[in-house]
């Protein structure tokens, strides 16, 4: 069990471009901070930075918006070329509404990943270019496995990865870091058939292991601060199989529906 931890954002990672080895940039980052990844070390890595590698944005001049799409951004007060992008990384459209005291509305879609979230995680800002639209990476998961091996093999040390992202929670004001890609990290620790503290069995507890990992990282990073990776040491955890979809939930069991 641990008892601490410890959460270090690695520092000196440059821009990434499109083509960029991560696992390479980002081993020599932690070796210039002194850093070294050690057995059971987690890495926490924004989106942001995989589609930037990955060439996951889409000029907006390139987009031509549907009719379906024209609808929305009339509805909506958006660019309709951002809302044919919304509507192409996404399965169905959960709900989208315009308040009176915002200027643009909100979508509130179904990722084809299976994510819900605010515009299907499009997003506009943080990555350094105009008139463009940032998309997810088409498999997060194997984008996890391919920067896990690569740094467990520089460092010699078996190592997790989890890809976050930042999204809104219902009911909940504000956003959290929230894990949507995996490798080798659980994504949750199922308490079922252990007993709590009094020897009372546990029978729905379930910790989402990954979701805590994302929104402990995100206390470490700043929008604005060019720190995209964080390094996690110290927690007592044990390799799994995982994917990013472990942690949702399955549709039969959603009461909102």
């Amino acid at each position: 069990m641990s008892l601490s931890v410890s959460l270090t954002a690695i520092p000196g990672v440059p821009d990434i471009r499109n083509g960029d080895d991560l696992a390479a940039v980002l081993g020599d980052c932690l070796v210039r901070a002194g850093l070294p990844l050690k057995r059971g070390d987690i890495l926490c890595v924004a989106q942001k930075v995989f589609s930037k590698a990955e060439g996951c944005i889409i000029p907006l001049t390139s987009v031509t918006p549907s009719a379906e799409a024209l609808k929305y951004a009339e509805e909506l007060n958006k660019d309709p070329r951002k809302v044919e992008i919304v509507l192409r990384e996404s399965t169905r459209v959960v709900r989208a509404f315009r308040r009176p005291d915002q200027n643009e509305g909100t979508m509130i879609c179904e990722h084809r990943l299976g994510f819900i979230s605010a515009n299907a995680a499009v997003d506009e800002s943080n990555f350094g270019e105009e008139d463009a639209a940032m998309v997810l990476p088409p498999d997060p998961d194997a984008s996890c496995a391919r920067l896990q091996q690569d740094l467990s093999h520089r460092f010699d040390a078996e190592i997790g990865v989890v890809m976050t992202d930042t999204f809104g929670r219902p009911w909940r004001l504000g956003q959290v870091n929230v894990a949507i890609g995996l490798a080798k990290v659980p994504a949750t620790i199922r308490e079922q058939g252990n007993t709590d503290a009094w020897g009372r069995p546990l029978q729905v507890t379930e910790p989402a292991l990954a979701d805590e990992i994302a929104a402990a990282s995100g206390l470490v990073v700043r929008k604005n601060g060019k720190t995209p990776a964080v390094l996690l040491r110290g927690l007592d955890w044990q390799p799994a199989d995982s994917r990013g979809a472990d942690i949702l939930r399955k549709k039969q069991e959603d009461m909102f529906r």
